[in-house]
């Protein structure tokens, strides 16, 4: 049997930024120590830093109980009002918003200025989408599919300027684009995947075409791995999502001759490599 791992599956470089600079405080600081939402969308890491005292705020709600500490902005980012509240309670902001992230507020923040409707390809639900929506003077659309596209269209539009969730479907944002392009429309269309998400999502979907099973680690809340699991179950029917080791049953890969392995963003080094481990074992053991 043949074992795969994906080299771009762990940690991007904005989750390890913000989960490296949470643990750094937690270690540093005497002062409480909250977060806006989980710092990452895995459990492990979250129930760890929970253990060492860092707080989960549910909602902006939640800022009027805090009299003092360090309230973390996660790599999802925030709209505009966040940053207010925080500094009018007088609270230490900690920002580990991602680049990329970062770089699209600025987009979608000067170009609604200018009159321009923004429309944003990702999943309305998800933080990261409502930090953008949030830094728009004029509001946004958000469509995630054909039919959500198809709706927009049908209203009438001037100028409009398009963005993506930095985890958005690559291929899916490309036959958007191409939908769209049959309105003529005074349009600016940017492409702001993330190069790190176009690329684990390439080489995913490039190991799941030869594999026989697919494993793909992740947290369940994890929407860029929730797109690879889709991007690798095209490629491979045996495709599994399992959060650790302990979601992997022998039985998944026990007939395959090639079995790949990808993770989201948010899925550690240690738990990828104990599945690596693991199926590694079942080889020899088998042999």
């Amino acid at each position: 049997m043949e074992v795969r791992v994906a080299g771009t599956a762990g940690f991007c470089f904005g989750v390890k930024r913000a989960v490296d600079k949470v643990y750094q405080l937690a270690r540093e600081t005497s002062q409480p120590i909250y977060t806006l939402g989980p710092v990452i969308h895995n459990e492990t890491v979250v129930e760890d830093l929970k253990k060492k005292g860092v707080r989960i705020l549910s909602g902006c709600e939640e800022l009027e109980e805090i009299e003092r500490g360090i309230v973390v902005i996660r790599s999802h980012g925030v709209g505009r009002e966040v940053y207010e509240k925080i500094a009018a309670r007088g609270l230490e902001c900690v920002d580990v918003t991602c680049p990329f992230v970062l770089k699209i507020h600025r987009i979608v923040e000067r170009e609604s200025s200018q009159g321009r409707e923004i429309l944003i390809f990702g999943d309305e639900s998800h933080p990261e989408v409502q930090g953008i929506c949030g830094w728009c003077r004029r509001g946004a659309a958000v469509v995630s599919d054909r039919g959500g596209l198809e709706d927009f269209m049908v209203r009438s539009h001037e100028k409009i300027c398009v963005v993506s969730q930095t985890t958005f479907n690559y291929n899916k944002f490309k036959d958007l684009v191409e939908i769209l392009g049959e309105k003529s429309y005074d349009s600016i269309i940017l492409n702001t995947i993330c190069d790190a998400t176009e690329k684990r999502q390439r080489e995913a979907q490039a190991i799941a075409g030869d594999a026989d099973t697919m494993l793909v680690i992740g947290g369940r809340q994890s929407s860029n791995t929730q797109k690879l699991y889709e991007i690798c179950k095209k490629e491979c029917k045996n495709t599994y999502y399992i959060q650790t080791l302990i979601d992997l049953d022998s039985e998944m890969f026990r007939s395959s001759s090639c079995v790949g392995i990808t993770a989201g963003a948010s899925t550690p080094n240690k738990i990828i490599e104990e599945v690596h481990k693991h199926v590694r074992k079942h080889v020899r053991t088998e042999l």
